[in-house]
């Protein structure tokens, strides 16, 4: 039986509760296209903050205050796992949100350092994300272990002001196209020949990166999305909890935004060509 919505305990078993998914703003539905695909029949809520983004420009402390009110607004409605779909959240935050529910199933987005260094032909890896979280204390010691273990080297990007054009929906604006022009083209001119898209936003604007790529060079060039890995890992951890949801009808949806409603619904129709039901709320 599907839950009325907006969602709320209790349940007719616990495997009918919902997957709480929230990112700064629209950059996360990257992830919950992977969620649904791999998952059709869980319910989602997806909490996007945008009031606050974007995420790369707040101090770890917000961030960590911000992810730990937004898990409590989704547990409150009756979410049986959290994903943690922002790459800052989740290095800033997911370690907090973990404390808190020490019960709950949560999955974080962290960039691909290890499939990186595999899919690399020469070592030379690149890591696309915003300062914040480049600047991670968690990133930055994966980096030293993968660059040990592998002897790939890793070029840490810092993509200023992308998420922000990307939440606008400037997809493939002028404005757009420079910055990507800006941060990519010195990394291909590097020899870089594997790009991690370290942020969730990013996989939003991949024809415009491959753009820039097939610009300044002929060589193939790896891009990496791990939306699809954390699909995965949210599948195995509802399996292993005995919370996955089978059979049925196919799983709702419903989104929550930190700012007017419509600065979602917008992306979930433009970006994913859906048309949830979306409540602005203050969380």
């Amino acid at each position: 039986m599907t839950p009325t919505l907006p969602f709320a305990p209790p349940f007719a078993a616990p495997s009918d509760a919902p997957v709480g998914v929230f990112d700064s703003g629209v950059g996360g539905l990257s992830v919950l296209r992977h969620i649904r695909a791999q998952l059709p029949n869980e319910h989602l809520m997806y909490f996007a903050d945008s009031a606050y983004a974007p995420y790369g420009a707040q101090t770890e402390a917000v961030l960590t205050e911000r992810s730990l009110a937004i898990a409590a607004f989704l547990v409150a409605r009756g979410a049986k796992a959290l994903v943690v779909a922002c790459n800052t959240a989740t290095i800033a935050g997911i370690k907090a949100v973990r404390a808190r529910y020490p019960q709950l199933p949560v999955v974080g987005v962290e960039p691909g350092l290890k499939p990186g260094a595999a899919a690399s032909r020469n070592g030379k890896v690149a890591v696309l994300a915003t300062a914040s979280a480049l600047r991670g204390e968690k990133l930055l010691s994966l980096r030293e272990q993968v660059s040990a273990a592998t002897g790939a080297s890793f070029h840490l990007q810092p993509c200023v002001g992308l998420a922000d054009q990307i939440d606008k929906g400037e997809l493939d604006t002028p404005a757009t196209r420079a910055l990507l022009e800006r941060y990519i083209a010195p990394l291909i001119a590097e020899g870089v020949d594997t790009l991690v898209l370290g942020c969730t936003h990013y996989p939003f604007v991949l024809d415009g990166i491959q753009a820039v790529v097939r610009a300044h060079t002929a060589a193939p060039v790896s891009v990496l999305d791990t939306g699809e890995a954390v699909a995965r890992q949210l599948s195995r951890l509802l399996e292993a909890a005995g919370l996955r949801r089978v059979g049925g009808e196919p799983g709702s949806l419903v989104g929550y935004t930190s700012a007017a409603a419509q600065s979602l619904s917008g992306p979930f129709a433009g970006l994913l060509g859906l048309t949830p039901p979306v409540q602005a709320v203050s969380v």
